[in-house]
């Protein structure tokens, strides 16, 4: 998608931060007769702007599913001069936001976006977390929102050596669900499986971008690993056909929670933006 065509003159782009529970949500994106989290941020935007044409032009890092989480997302909206003036004295903030948004969603900033920034394709990192709760953990209610619930205990040392084999550029077809014309190439810097101190299992993930259900299939196919279900060879044998399996098992929304977006500084992220439209091939990965 391109840049809006008079963001150069008479628009002007704002990054919005904010964080949500994602448990009544039918995922990101605005849907007829369903809740989302778009849905409501552009319900807001709308009472204090009017309706909106192209709803804002906003954007996301990172869509998430229905029941995913947020402790950091990233959206921008690009605002005219006549919208601008319907703010009259009192300034776009996250104050304001926060007074007409409902309270499973929190903004923690609002500012005016540096030149070339775009929330999805200038960010160069996305990082997010799962949680489990296995044989050792003791049963909490304040859990069951945010964490999948297993009876067998995992073995969290071979589950890190299952997520040492699918560190790095590679092909992640097997995790991924299709989608025609899209890559599944991607860079997982970094993945770790971590007993926690109130013996909960954490899966901390960050990568250069996500393709979709990438993150729990991954998630997943550890917990097979750590149940004794599936071996390492079986799994870097999936992971190298690049193709999905029944193997491949995507587990419960509720356990996951995006992290953190990371961007480039503000001088690079023109740049960054053109580099992440293009389409990434088998012959970047390494052998």
């Amino acid at each position: 998608m391109s840049e809006p065509a008079g963001l150069a003159g008479g628009f002007s782009r704002f990054r919005i931060d904010f964080a949500y529970d994602g448990t009544d949500f039918n995922g990101w994106a605005k849907q007829p007769g369903l809740r989302t989290v778009q849905g409501d941020l552009l319900g807001v935007l709308e009472q204090i702007f009017g309706a909106s044409e192209n709803d804002f032009g906003m954007r996301v890092a990172g869509r998430t599913d229905a029941g995913v989480h947020a402790d950091h997302q990233v959206c921008h909206i690009d605002l005219s001069d006549a919208q601008l003036k319907r703010l009259g004295r009192t300034p776009l903030s996250a104050t304001r936001l926060n007074n007409l948004l409902p309270a499973d969603i929190a903004v923690h900033s609002v500012t005016e976006a540096a030149d070339g920034f775009d929330a999805r394709f200038s960010a160069i990192g996305r990082s997010y977390k799962y949680l489990i709760t296995d044989g050792l953990c003791k049963p909490n209610p304040k859990r069951a929102r945010y964490a999948l619930s297993l009876k067998k205990e995992l073995d969290i040392d071979l589950m890190q050596r299952a997520a040492e084999l699918l560190t790095g550029l590679k092909d992640f077809g097997a995790f991924c669900k299709p989608r025609e014309g899209a890559t599944t190439i991607r860079q997982l810097r970094t993945l770790t499986v971590t007993r926690l101190a109130d013996s909960s299992v954490e899966v901390f993930l960050e990568a250069d971008a996500f393709c979709h259900n990438m993150v729990r299939a991954i998630v997943g196919s550890l917990i097979a690993v750590g149940e004794s279900r599936q071996s390492l060879e079986e799994l870097k044998q999936m992971q190298e056909s690049a193709k999905r399996g029944a193997k491949v098992k995507v587990v419960d929304p509720k356990g996951l929670t995006l992290d953190a977006i990371s961007y480039p500084s503000d001088e690079n992220l023109a740049e960054q933006a053109q580099r992440a439209r293009r389409r990434r091939t088998a012959e970047e990965i390494s052998v």
